[in-house]
């Protein structure tokens, strides 16, 4: 069974198991994957988006996921659904009630508490990914609307950020 955990990420430091500051973790970062409307709050995705989110899934084929940390929309559910599924990898809830700078510093927090080997899967928005990648070290352009591809790789060891922007499904229209 699934666990899904809200309010701060309290699964980071159910991770950690008595373990420090982390130095080596994985994250794989991604906007949610199409919607299928311009005009809801909280769209489902759209038949390409869940094609997208089975792309992600195809990222861990060889390995699994410890966390996987989505934003209250659905849209980021749904495009890390496939992976979650495939992997039992927990599911951490960040809020956005206090502001999108509380919600990176919590998914920041978070990340930095993991046992230094955990891999983490972020599905964020197109406003958030830079914004998260920023906040862990590694610098990335703002994401414009039409971009859905992007998948930046981050490895955090030793205090240091190194990582890699790569595309993965179907090109993005812009």
């Amino acid at each position: 069974m699934k666990r899904l955990l809200t309010a701060g990420l309290a699964v980071a430091a159910a991770l950690a198991c008595g373990v420090g500051v982390a130095s080596a973790q994985t994250v794989y970062l991604v906007r949610h994957a199409e919607k299928a409307s311009d005009t809801e709050r909280d769209p489902v995705l759209s038949e390409a988006g869940m094609v997208r989110a089975g792309a992600v899934a195809a990222l861990f084929e060889d390995g699994t996921p410890d966390l996987v940390v989505v934003s209250p929309m659905q849209r980021t559910r749904l495009t890390a659904a496939p992976t979650i599924a495939a992997s039992g990898a927990l599911v951490a809830v960040s809020p956005l009630d206090a502001g999108v700078d509380a919600h990176v510093e919590t998914i920041r927090r978070g990340v930095m508490a993991l046992p230094e080997d955990a891999v983490v899967l972020i599905s964020a928005h197109s406003n958030t990914v830079p914004l998260i990648a920023r906040a862990l070290g590694y610098d990335t352009p703002d994401m414009p609307e039409c971009e859905y591809d992007r998948l930046i790789r981050i490895e955090l060891r030793d205090g240091e950020a190194s990582g890699e922007t790569l595309r993965y499904g179907a090109p993005s229209a812009c």
